[in-house]
């Protein structure tokens, strides 16, 4: 449409442009003594027209001849810039190639390219960013090949590049960036203390970010400091950072690795009290804080009570075929003192359990140690007997076989004793 428009309006000057020199009479007379030239008003026109054309573009002719030595500077510091940035470019190409040592010179020579700009008078608006990114970019490379002198070396130039930035949000990017890279810098190191210091001085929002947290977790780790990894590693499960199974499997490795720093029972209540509802609600956690209470000289009564809340769910993995063998030890070994207030309950909840699933291997031993405890020696033997036929955990038969061999002596029964004990000798614990 508008072009269709712009033909018309052509169309239409080109009619009253011809309408008008037809139809014009108008002479122009020119006076140049002693001549005088008479021409029409028409070419008068045209000759001024002429000559406005040509002035403008001598004007632009002898604008762009002067302008030639600047535009050739332009030019030269334009080639030098793109010159800086192909430079960074190439050494971020090395460094995901793993050619470190041309990583590094790449980065120098952005450093020196930019540096012939800022001597020639030119500053660049993003000329911080680019110094403080070539620095960083020759300590990574730096860090890759060993060589921590030269690296500290660009850190401290790309720190003190970051704090010249005139941009707030610039300058604190920039900050920030430097200082996580030089935080998994020291993680590589195994300097895990300087790294949990470096993780510290950063600002509360930046340390609540998600690469920020992993650094902790990783420092953390490294650093024995097993509250303050699972905290970090909680965190990171509550955004997402890792699949289902494997932020189960991170804490319960981190609760375990916490509950084996406990030396004395009651630094095992403590840690128990600091964990949530869901961690105690977890089979290997639960197990395990519980052997650890009992091998401290904890109460057996408080063992208990840790393992009640997952007696039910024990029971439901039985009925699957899918048992935890620390839990059925943790069961076993909080069953010691017969004669607790509670010591009845639970000889009638295992017998029932055992009479619901009688072929049960794990059952039997369960509820043949827990009526061996209460000195019901013929269940005891029969439930120890029937066991040791279909347990597979080596640990488990030989406390089964040792039983049947103390209670055979008891009983004066020195064949059978000795057959049991030979048994249990027999199995290997590796």
């Amino acid at each position: 449409m508008r072009a269709a428009l712009w033909l018309i309006s052509l169309f239409a000057l080109a009619v009253a442009g011809a309408w008008i020199a037809g139809n014009n009479q108008g002479t122009v007379t020119l006076f140049l003594s002693p001549h005088r030239v008479d021409v029409s008003l028409n070419l008068a026109v045209l000759v001024l027209l002429a000559v406005v054309l040509l002035v403008v573009l001598a004007q632009k002719a002898l604008e762009a001849l002067l302008s030639l030595p600047q535009q050739a500077r332009r030019w030269r510091i334009q080639q030098k810039e793109r010159a800086s940035h192909a430079a960074l470019l190439d050494s971020m190409a090395y460094f995901m190639a793993g050619r470190f040592l041309r990583a590094r010179k790449s980065a120098e020579q952005a450093l020196e390219k930019e540096s012939l700009l800022s001597n020639a008078g030119l500053v660049l608006d993003h000329s911080t960013s680019l110094r403080a990114l070539a620095h960083v970019m020759a300590a990574e490379a730096c860090h890759a090949l060993q060589d921590k002198e030269r690296r500290q070396h660009h850190l401290a130039q790309a720190a003190l590049q970051a704090q010249r930035g005139q941009v707030v949000a610039e300058r604190q990017t920039l900050t920030e960036g430097i200082q996580l890279r030089a935080a998994r810098w020291l993680i590589d190191d195994r300097d895990a203390q300087a790294s949990l210091v470096r993780l510290k001085a950063l600002p509360p929002a930046v340390g609540r970010r998600m690469a920020a947290m992993r650094l902790q977790l990783k420092a953390a780790r490294l650093a024995g400091q097993s509250a303050q990894a699972l905290d970090t590693a909680v965190m990171l499960a509550k955004h997402g950072a890792f699949s289902p199974t494997a932020a189960h499997s991170l804490v319960v490795r981190l609760v375990l690795a916490l509950i084996a720093d406990t030396h004395d029972a009651e630094a095992v209540q403590k840690m128990w009290l600091r964990l949530s509802s869901g961690q105690r609600l977890m089979p290997e956690v639960a197990a395990e804080a519980a052997l650890r209470l009992l091998s401290l000289g904890g109460a057996p009564w408080m063992a208990r009570q840790w393992l009640q809340p997952l007696w039910e769910p024990a029971l439901a993995c039985l009925r699957q075929g899918d048992v935890s063998l620390r839990l059925v030890q943790a069961f076993e070994a909080s069953w010691v003192d017969f004669q607790a207030d509670d010591a009845r309950v639970w000889l009638s909840q295992v017998e029932g359990a055992q009479q619901a699933q009688p072929r049960d291997p794990h059952l039997q031993y369960l509820a043949g140690m827990l009526c061996l405890r209460h000195r019901l020696w013929g269940k005891a033997q029969g439930l120890l007997g029937q066991s040791v036929k279909g347990l597979n955990a080596p640990v488990l038969q030989r406390k089964a076989w040792v039983a049947l061999a103390e209670m055979a002596e008891q009983r004066q029964e020195p064949l059978e004793a000795s057959a049991a004990w030979k048994q249990a000798a027999l199995i290997s614990l590796s």
